[in-house]
């Protein structure tokens, strides 16, 4: 039996052992398999190409997992007494099912369960093996351990009450409001286009979504749950992930509010986010052209395996031509809330945002004199607990596409050179938050969470007007976007570590958008 490297999960503050998983508990893991075949340069780079992109039955047939090795884990499974629950060709993976006992006999790991802040989980205490043969084949072991691994990004601009929504009225905004102050291109509402929403918890309410609506005068969007890893719609109080639900269909569905949207409900887990992901990539069904993700967690708080996991389903959805827009993080610099635990004192790029191959969403504090903006600065109202995430990757080198952005060296010890997050930014500050509706009452909520599906919801709005779609946008906002004058620079404020300056920096990217000029930057 050989290890599968990157395979220990990240250590986990304050869980404390309660003893080994009962040998009959039976669960579900899902096995990630490489490539049939290497993506060429075209696929990854489609920008090149004149943004030629694969369709989906094409990325399966050439790069999905090829038949026989998924045999060959199937055959392994079945020896060890697993079932095989679903083959995911596209995805390059297959879900298995067997007892705590036959998965820890099968890799040769140990699992244990632990007591934490959200709760009680399972957790693996070794390496996963596996026989030589699968070693070669195989990139990921997700699900023996299902420990929570992201949060999400909103925050509520007073304690959640109804009555927050009359003291922050004065400066809180509809997404329409914020559509039009960002000039977001007329006579385009994301007609014949998917918007898809990753949701790791919490639901929402068709009652909720029509009163909401109703009151900005739009028609209420088609809402479609995906049930993911038995993930599911379910609805409860406003303070759970409620409100990350809500403000996600809410505000990508009043800027674009022709398109549809798929939610897809998934368990928070590393498993349940993998799954996520690549189910909505490969949606063959609501193809989605658009992946809005709000959820996020510290470099330093994942598996090797699991960045690497969906880093190349990121690289996936690059190639189909599906734009991923990820929220920056909520706590500055430091991405670590004291919530949450205890800050180690370092500066941390939140991830999944800190992917190359996604649009890392920063934040900001806006203000508006009648219908236009009168300023706009980093969103900073408390550096640890309500400022824009931002800096520089621990894991991921500088990309291409940065090499002249002026990506500052990180501040932590050793000043690596690596990816700069965010790209690009939007209103943020709950201060100067999005009026929203969750489980029956009105807030105002902000976060970097509002920022993903608000440019989500502009992207689908360029779709619907360009042929083929925007797809992967980073190398075309750092090359043929720059000195077009499509985003407000955003030089005033910072995130602790980082400052904002003329030009790209690591607390607002290149700024918020202007969305018409954006647009034609981008041949419409």
């Amino acid at each position: 039996m050989v290890k599968l490297p990157g395979s220990m999960p990240a250590p986990m503050a304050g869980a404390q052992s309660l003893g080994p998983v009962p040998a009959d508990e039976r669960f579900q893991i899902t096995v990630v398999l490489r490539r049939r075949a290497a993506l060429p340069d075209h696929a990854l780079h489609p920008e090149r190409a004149q943004r030629r992109y694969l369709t989906r039955g094409e990325y399966a047939a050439a790069y999905g997992a090829s038949d026989e090795e998924l045999d060959k884990v199937a055959d392994f499974a079945r020896q060890a007494g697993m079932a095989v629950v679903e083959r995911r060709p596209a995805a390059r993976s297959i879900v298995l099912s067997g007892t705590a006992a036959q998965v820890g006999a099968a890799f040769q790991t140990s699992m244990e369960r632990v007591e934490h802040a959200a709760g009680i989980s399972r957790r693996r205490t070794a390496p996963v093996h596996l026989p030589p043969e699968l070693g070669e084949i195989v990139e990921g072991v997700f699900g023996i351990d299902d420990m929570p691994i992201a949060r999400p990004y909103y925050r509520f601009s007073t304690p959640p009450m109804q009555a927050a929504e009359e003291r922050a009225a004065a400066t809180a905004f509809t997404p329409p409001d914020i559509a039009r102050l960002y000039d977001f291109p007329q006579g385009l509402d994301g007609s014949g286009q998917c918007i898809a929403i990753i949701e790791l918890g919490g639901g929402y309410r068709s009652s909720d979504l029509k009163a909401y609506f109703r009151s900005l005068n739009l028609p209420t969007p088609k809402v479609t749950a995906v049930s993911v890893d038995g993930g599911r719609n379910s609805p409860s109080l406003p303070w759970s992930a409620d409100a990350e639900v809500m403000l996600d269909i809410e505000i990508a569905g009043a800027v674009a509010p022709g398109a549809s949207i798929a939610v897809y409900f998934a368990p928070n887990s590393e498993q349940g986010f993998v799954d996520a992901i690549s189910t909505a990539v490969h949606d063959a069904v609501n193809k989605p052209s658009v992946i809005s993700i709000s959820w996020g967690a510290p470099e330093s708080e994942w598996s090797a395996q699991g960045l690497q996991a969906m880093d190349q389903a990121f690289q996936a959805a690059a190639a189909l031509g599906v734009t991923v827009c990820c929220a920056a993080g909520d706590a500055g610099s430091g991405d670590q809330n004291p919530q949450n635990g205890t800050p180690d004192g370092l500066a941390h790029a939140d991830f999944p945002a800190s992917s190359l191959w996604v649009l890392g969403c920063g934040g900001t504090r806006l203000a508006a004199n009648g219908g236009t903006i009168a300023s706009e600065t980093v969103w900073n109202d408390d550096p640890q607990t309500s400022a824009t995430g931002g800096g520089v990757s621990d894991v991921f080198g500088l990309p291409a596409y940065q090499d002249t952005a002026g990506v500052p060296r990180s501040v932590n010890p050793g000043g690596r050179i690596g990816r700069g997050v965010p790209d690009v930014a939007g209103n943020a500050s709950p201060a100067t938050g999005y009026r929203v509706r969750v489980d029956f009452l009105n807030f105002v909520v902000g976060g970097t969470s509002a920022v993903s599906p608000l440019w989500a919801g502009l992207v689908a709005r360029f779709n619907q007007r360009l042929e083929p779609p925007v797809g992967w946008l980073n190398p075309q906002l750092y090359g043929p976007v720059v000195g077009t004058g499509s985003f407000h620079d955003i030089t005033a404020g910072n995130n602790g570590a980082y400052a904002a300056g003329p030009g790209w920096d690591a607390c607002t990217g290149w700024g918020s958008p202007i969305g018409s000029r954006l647009l034609a930057a981008l041949g419409g």
